[in-house]
């Protein structure tokens, strides 16, 4: 069993930035996080090896975002710059407890246990 919480989200102005952090209380070998906008899929953001050595990032977040880990916290990290109104959503943090995978997964269905989220707004 793996329990995460996430914390960091608030409202942010565009062009501002933001870091969020998950805890989590088990071994999560890749871990991700992934963003929902109400009434919208929840998407793929970015993800991390265990070892922190392989990162992936969606289109958007490539360039402003940057994910990250600590494992003797055991927690991630997700440093968000340049935010904008787009940005807006419910960030979640997920984690792959099966075991070590390269590429880092970027699907959901990869990932087996996942944080409650925290709301991250950009106002305009």
């Amino acid at each position: 069993q793996v329990q995460l919480v996430e914390s960091g989200g608030g409202l942010v102005q565009d062009g501002g930035s933001l870091t969020l952090s998950c805890l989590a209380s088990g071994r999560g070998y890749g871990m991700g996080w992934f963003r929902q906008v109400s009434g919208k899929e929840r998407e793929f953001v970015a993800s991390i090896s265990y070892i922190g050595g392989s990162s992936r990032y969606s289109d958007s977040a490539k360039g402003r975002f940057t994910i990250s880990r600590d494992n003797h916290r055991n927690t991630i990290f997700l440093q968000m710059t340049n935010l904008k109104p787009q940005d807006t959503a419910v960030y979640y943090c997920a984690a792959d407890s099966t075991g070590p995978r390269i590429p880092v997964p970027i699907f959901e269905e990869d990932y087996d246990y996942w944080g409650q989220g925290t709301q991250v707004t950009v106002s305009s």
